[in-house]
């Protein structure tokens, strides 16, 4: 089935926010169009992002904040005014407390480190979930390890969705000092209560982080209005460049945490024996900072903005819907966690009776159909499910029904070609 000329919408012309992501003009292969649903991995750049990275390194490739020079002084302009802009979407309104990172994995990293080390004492507990990716979930086994404190797992039911009485009742001992929750799967797309979780975890005195790598390019993130402690995610998934992430988090946290990582820019004194820390964001920012990766972060976040994101969600909601009635009809497909559609976002994580997540993505190349598959940085998830690995199929703003369409037919095709051997 050949795509539409375009899929409108009421604020959103799909086939014109295509157009704005040039490897969606290209071919997998020669006369095999390009079909990318790997998002969840990594989201497509748009060109307005690429335009300001390479504007960057060709105009102003600079170094930022100390030097005196008109090169430095616009790299610095424009790496502060995307901090301005990205605490602007967090709802927050001091630039100060968004922190840059390489990603959503040293972000996390940072608060066990140095807030676990200042926070958490023997027999303390940290709450996470089996639905939690590797990067918010070793962190916190690595400091519970060096403080003496614990991990409490949030039961899930049939659906892998969180049962909130069980998540009532790991409070009831008063150990809870951190709930650490992903905003949502990477593996099925199920989206936690995350304003429920925030408010009865702070109720009970908790401290809650959320690892919104997975969600905010689907979904908006007040952390401020919410009350959330920390957050953290990576720029590439929200169509900015790799090698940039944010961490967020409240000031007066991170003004009593200690930075975890020494060197230029984070002190404002250094004698032989002691040194003095920066000023927030500075102290938590050593080193040369990724300057056209941030600077590429605010244009992706200035891309987001410009849409229309009741338009996005309606077109993403079409998207699941679309996907979970095609493929149920796809012979030996199972999925994994809901079939129905409230509370998921555009991932779908699956398997094929007697075919290997591998095979299949390796299979599915060859229709121009680009899908994840392994573990997905989830291994407990996929113990819980039985299974080694599993293959995903995420969607963006920027994918179609028809898109879907093809890729039910190839799988149904793939099943067919595989019972004839």
């Amino acid at each position: 089935m050949a795509d539409a000329a375009a899929v409108r919408g009421p604020g959103l012309d799909v086939a014109k926010a295509r157009g704005n992501f040039p490897p969606l003009a290209e071919e997998a292969r020669p006369g095999v169009p390009l079909r990318y649903f790997d998002s969840a991995a990594t989201a497509l750049k748009p060109s307005t992002v690429i335009e300001s990275v390479r504007e960057c390194m060709a105009e102003y490739p600079a170094n930022v904040h100390r030097g005196l020079h008109v090169l430095s002084e616009r790299a610095t302009e424009a790496f502060e005014g995307a901090r301005a802009r990205i605490a602007l979407f967090l709802g927050v309104d001091d630039p100060a407390q968004v922190i840059f990172t390489r990603g959503t994995t040293e972000a996390i990293n940072l608060v066990a480190r140095s807030w676990g080390k200042m926070a958490l004492r023997p027999g303390d507990a940290i709450v996470v979930s089996e639905l939690e990716h590797h990067a918010n979930l070793v962190p916190w086994q690595m400091i519970a390890a060096e403080t003496g404190a614990v991990l409490r797992y949030v039961a899930l039911n049939d659906d892998l969705e969180y049962d909130l009485d069980s998540f009532d009742r790991l409070f009831d001992d008063g150990r809870v000092r951190m709930v650490a929750t992903t905003g949502m799967s990477n593996v099925s797309g199920v989206r936690p209560p995350i304003e429920e979780i925030v408010r009865r975890a702070r109720d009970r005195g908790a401290r809650v982080l959320i690892d919104a790598a997975q969600s905010l390019a689907h979904e908006r993130l007040d952390v401020a209005r919410m009350g959330v402690d920390f957050a953290a995610f990576s720029g590439h998934k929200v169509f900015g460049p790799t090698g940039v992430g944010v961490l967020y988090g409240k000031r007066e946290l991170l003004e009593a945490m200690e930075p975890v990582l020494g060197g230029g820019n984070m002190v404002l004194r250094v004698e032989r024996d002691r040194a003095v820390w920066n000023e927030l964001p500075d102290k938590f920012e050593a080193g040369t900072p990724p300057i056209a990766e941030v600077i590429g972060l605010g244009a992706a976040i200035e891309y987001i903005e410009s849409l229309d994101a009741d338009a996005v969600a309606r077109h993403e909601r079409t998207l699941i819907d679309h996907a979970h009635a095609r493929l149920r009809e796809v012979e030996g497909f199972r999925l994994l966690g809901p079939w129905g559609t409230a509370g998921k976002g555009p991932i779908v994580g699956f398997t094929m009776d007697g075919t290997h997540p591998h095979d299949l993505s390796h299979l599915l190349d060859r229709y121009g159909i680009a899908i994840r598959a392994g573990h997905h940085c989830a291994m407990p998830l996929h113990a819980r499910l039985g299974i080694p690995a599993s293959a995903r199929a995420s969607f963006a703003l920027y994918n179609t029904t028809e898109e879907i369409d093809l890729l039910a037919e190839a799988l149904g095709s793939i099943k067919t070609m595989l019972r004839r051997r």
